[in-house]
């Protein structure tokens, strides 16, 4: 099981690293921090997990399409 999740992990990492939509990067990364926590889970560390989950896999990612949504506004702002 542990290897099909590092399996899964790198597919991802690659994915965000090789993305050229920006979107997709920023879901495959909240996706690599998904599965950190359900690694740590799986290693008995559920404080850790759930920090994973809420911080990186959560938080991060809603304010990653936040700051993707800004910077789209204020691009087309100053085109206009």
């Amino acid at each position: 099981m542990l290897s099909t999740l590092a399996l899964v992990m790198v597919i991802s990492a690659v994915m965000a690293v090789l993305s050229k939509e920006m979107p997709l990067a920023i879901l495959a990364s909240g996706a690599i921090s998904l599965l950190a926590s359900i690694f740590f889970l799986v290693l008995a560390s559920p404080d850790v997990a759930m920090t994973e989950a809420a911080i990186g896999a959560g938080l991060t990612t809603f304010l990653f399409f936040i700051i993707l949504r800004k910077t789209d506004q204020n691009k087309n702002e100053n085109e206009k």
